[in-house]
């Protein structure tokens, strides 16, 4: 019943309500949102001309609205300026594609050397993602903040981090003209073009206009819906990153891993309560085997020794008898002769005659057989799990929390000593875990990989940082380099020198991976879970 129970939380929390929104979800998709600025130059200098939102699909590639880049496709002189939310300044773009019936641009990167984490797009084309009531957050760089803040046009071109607003889903309502998202999360001029993120920060729609509120009427807002987006990138050589995975907190997670483990011990100890069960019947059974064949053996000792003692008693009268006479003298000698044998047999059975100690030891002789047997079994059955060699490592959704990473299998090949893929040596830490830190520049992320060898399970937990919290993590990675595979205490060395580099990380990843691992050729989903 306790399992029961356990299993039964562990479906309602893989259908709970719709996870509220992560604040560092968010934040990490707001890493790859920009400001996207159209340039004149008057006088030798340069200056605004107006401005919206945009966000990147590709490290170099940016989707805005139509609408925002318009003026640039009717004035060749004008030029379109791309600003982070973090880091240096900003750089130029071209336009690669505009397509003014669905209100959608694409821009690339072309000079200098920014590049941007991509957002992830929440599903596939005919994602259905348009369900009222969920929680939506506008991300992007609406002007009456600009405004209210008394940022001048020197301040466009700086590095500032977007504005978010939350709010609902109010349904998928197409346009006259393309398929649309209606929202409530508050948009404002210099917002067309940010995206509409779910509360796992990844993309529904790309905001573009709002319903005219005069009078009093409630505020409403459209998003290009993907089912336009994610085909027009397509047709322009841009694959999205996409995730139609369920949107579950790390919070979620965790819980629902100590359902897991709970559920796991109260089997383990009903196995162990059953294994004890049928031990102690399996005991009884025997002792009471050996009880009856033992008692029998020594009743039947007994008996033959007392049947060897009459026999000698008998054969010992007789030969006295027949000693004095003469014609039976011959037959007296061989009466002595049996009545000797007789009583050394006599005594043989008596002195070798089963003792009662001999009970317990014929009761452990049959339960070591039983178990011997059963254990043989299994072993032969169940072939160990932590054995080195080449392994196949398949993700795990119901344990895992993706936003944007991919979840290839992994191939990992495991050796004792923590060298992984015969060239990465993972440390030990004083704990007893193997575990790796991967600083992964490129993507302004780091990712902490675990193994553990008993169970062959293969754990990543992504955290994806801010400029300010990266640099501090590359300083750290800088003071140390890792030792090689095969070096003297390679693995207790690597712990302790990125313990420092772990302690700059979030108390929370924004995503992880749980895969289980099984030999290479081997279907692992059919392996025994861990």
């Amino acid at each position: 019943m306790r399992i029961l129970l356990s299993s039964l939380a562990l479906l309602l929390l893989a259908f709970a309500a719709p996870a509220a929104a992560d604040p560092a979800d968010i934040d990490a998709a707001a890493r790859g949102v920009v400001r996207v600025v159209l340039i004149a130059e008057r006088g030798g200098e340069v200056a605004p001309v107006s401005h919206g939102s945009g966000f990147a699909v590709s490290p170099t590639h940016i989707v805005t609205n139509a609408h925002v880049i318009q003026e640039a496709l009717q004035d060749d002189t004008l030029r379109i300026g791309v600003v982070p939310s973090e880091g240096e300044g900003g750089t130029f773009a071209r336009i690669i594609a505009v397509s003014p019936r669905n209100d959608l641009a694409l821009i690339e990167i072309t000079r200098g050397a920014l590049r941007l984490p991509p957002l992830t797009l929440a599903g596939g084309v005919s994602a259905d993602i348009g369900d009222s009531g969920a929680e939506v957050l506008a991300v992007g760089y609406p002007m009456n903040v600009d405004l209210a803040q008394g940022l001048d046009m020197a301040d466009i071109f700086r590095a500032q981090p977007p504005v978010k607003s939350r709010g609902f889903l109010s349904g998928q309502r197409p346009s006259r003209q393309f398929d649309t998202l209606l929202h409530t999360a508050p948009i404002a001029r210099g917002n067309s073009g940010g995206p509409l993120l779910d509360p796992c920060g990844r993309v529904l729609g790309v905001n573009s206009f709002s319903a005219d509120s005069e009078s009093g009427d409630a505020e409403f807002y459209f998003a290009v819906s993907l089912r336009e987006l994610a085909p027009f990138l397509r047709d322009n050589g841009v694959e999205p990153v996409t995730n139609a995975l369920p949107c579950r907190s790390i919070a979620d997670l965790n819980a629902e891993e100590r359902q897991r483990l709970e559920a796991e011990q109260a089997e383990a100890r009903a196995r162990l309560a059953e294994r004890a069960a049928q031990a102690g019947e399996a005991r009884e059974a025997a002792l009471l085997t050996a009880q009856m064949d033992v008692i029998a053996a020594r009743e039947n000792a007994m008996a033959l020794a007392l049947l060897a003692l009459l026999t000698a008693l008998g054969s010992g009268y007789a030969a006295l008898v027949w000693r004095s006479d003469a014609a039976r003298r011959k037959h007296a000698g061989i009466a002595a002769g049996l009545a000797g044998a007789a009583l050394i047999g006599a005594v043989l059975l008596w002195l070798t005659r089963p003792g009662l100690a001999e009970i317990e030891d014929r009761v452990a002789a049959a339960l070591g057989e039983t178990d011997g047997s059963s254990s043989g079994a299994g072993t032969a059955a169940d072939p160990t799990l932590a054995a080195d060699g080449a392994l196949i490592c398949t993700l795990m959704p119901e344990r895992s929390r993706i936003t944007s990473a991919r979840a290839d299998d992994v191939a990992f090949n495991w050796a004792a000593d923590g060298c992984v893929n015969t060239r990465t040596q993972y440390g030990l830490a004083a704990a007893g875990e193997w575990s790796r830190v991967m600083v992964l520049e490129d993507e302004a992320a780091v990712a902490v990989n675990r193994y553990d060898p008993a169970t062959r399970t293969f754990r990543t937990d992504r955290y994806l940082l801010a400029k300010a919290v990266m640099d501090k993590v590359l300083a750290a990675r800088d003071q140390y380099v890792p030792p090689a595979c095969g070096v003297s205490e390679a693995a207790r060395k690597l712990g302790e020198q990125q313990s420092a580099l772990v302690a700059l990380l979030p108390e929370t990843p924004n995503e992880r991976l749980v895969y289980r691992c099984g030999p290479k050729g081997a279907r692992t989903q059919e392996l025994a879970a861990p």
